[in-house]
């Protein structure tokens, strides 16, 4: 299988989690509940890396995650035992020092992720950002990035688009960067950019020329690839902004920074559709995502229904219990099947706006009903700390809202796939 070169050989190489590789706690009752009770993942490709994926994720149990999201601390060893393993470099090419896979197996990768209990929102970005640099690159661009990335000497985690005055419409950001000579100087601000602390190189998304003066309001716009670690300190200020999940994320200020001309990225107004261009992507590896942590509330409420007894009975007898989890693995089960065709869709260069989209709203809903329900079932014991559900429920629901809210998609299928007026 093409992911051997990178030394998947857990049987030589089996990746350690700070302080052992403990499963005790929740996460263990999870696991004994799997090979007494045989839950198995909802789809069945690619079960070499689903397997590869797990076993090493599962060196890193829930009390790895739980001091991560106690200290808002950064999973650097997990990023690396990925980064090392060859799975977050599964779409670039061979050439430049990737896996040479497709986005149907780099979904399997994040589902798997999410359903092992751990959180992919540490290094997901670095997949679908490549993306922009992949196809509309130069060439020296991508030799510069692609193989240091593959190798984890580089990380590409940052992507630098929203605004707090512009929010969802990217049209109104004001981040500027104004050519001057062989060089731009940007000023501006964003904000929810998650991981330029952890990475070296950013995307950003700044005005080359005013909203007023194109065609259309989204022409005008740019991308450039910033080297963090040139820039900060030189025009580039991080604010760290703590949130009610772990994803490291920041405020950033650009104050007369000055990076050369040799960092934008394609040509010069057409940045916006670059940015598009990566979004189909990001939909479909986020809708996996919210597979798996069906998956894993699924699993974790069931094992929970068969273990506790109350009334000297176990709950998961009572078809209050009962009928709450069959709904969300039905509904999980459809929506998999979304994101299966999306990524189909995807590989085989076919046009997968409608589908992307609706991948990530169907799985967003699926994986947000899964953590009610589980959080439900577990009465109680489901805000203790220990048991994992608290912090992952924290984590699904932020796919409500990121990337893109469930109320656009709901806009971009009325307008784009029905031909309802738009609306705004």
């Amino acid at each position: 299988f093409p992911i051997a070169f990178h030394s998947v050989d857990f049987g030589r190489r089996l990746f350690q989690a700070p302080g052992g590789s403990s499963k005790t706690g929740c996460m263990g009752a999870v696991r004994r509940c799997r090979a007494q009770k045989g839950v198995r993942p909802m789809v069945q490709r690619h079960q070499d890396i689903r397997d590869a994926v797990a076993q090493l994720c599962g060196q890193y149990p829930g009390e790895y995650w739980r001091e991560k999201d106690r200290n808002h601390e950064y999973p650097g060893e997990f990023v690396r035992a990925l980064t090392e393993a060859g799975f977050l470099s599964c779409l670039i090419p061979e050439e430049y020092g990737g896996s040479g896979l497709g986005m149907s197996e780099a979904a399997v990768v994040m589902e798997e992720i999410q359903a092992s209990g751990c959180n992919g929102g540490a290094c997901h970005a670095q997949m679908y950002t490549m993306g922009t640099v992949l196809r509309h690159g130069s060439e020296e661009q991508k030799r510069m990035l692609l193989p240091g990335i593959s190798s984890g000497e580089l990380r590409l985690q940052a992507f630098g688009v929203t605004e707090p005055t512009s929010g969802t419409d990217t049209s109104r950001i004001r981040t500027t960067a104004v050519k001057e000579g062989d060089t731009y100087r940007v000023n501006g601000q964003k904000v929810w950019t998650s991981r330029i602390a952890h990475s070296d190189f950013m995307l950003l998304l700044a005005r080359t020329a005013a909203r007023d003066a194109g065609e259309k309001p989204h022409h005008g716009m740019s991308v450039f690839l910033v080297d963090i670690r040139k820039a900060q300190g030189k025009g580039l200020a991080i604010k760290p902004l703590r949130a009610m999940i772990n994803h490291a994320t920041t405020e950033v200020f650009f104050d007369d920074l000055i990076i050369p001309a040799s960092s934008l990225v394609g040509e010069e107004g057409k940045g916006f559709r670059y940015i598009l261009d990566g979004m189909n992507a990001e939909r479909i590896l986020i809708s996996s995502e919210c597979i798996g942590d069906g998956r894993w509330f699924i699993e974790k409420a069931t094992c929970y229904a068969n273990d506790r007894k109350v009334f000297d009975r176990p709950i998961g007898m009572n078809q209050g219990i009962q009928f709450p989890i069959a709904r969300s693995y039905a509904e999980l089960q459809a929506a998999a099947l979304m994101v299966e065709r999306a990524a189909d869709m995807f590989d085989d260069g076919k046009s997968c706006g409608a589908e992307a989209n609706m991948a990530k709203l169907l799985a967003a809903d699926a994986s947000w009903k899964a953590a009610d329900m589980c959080l439900q079932t577990h009465g109680g014991f489901g805000f203790a700390e220990e048991y994992d559900v608290e912090r992952k429920f924290r984590e699904t629901r932020l796919y409500q809202i990121a990337p893109i809210s469930t109320n656009l998609i709901l806009s971009y299928i009325a307008e784009h796939v029905l031909g309802l007026p738009r609306s705004f």
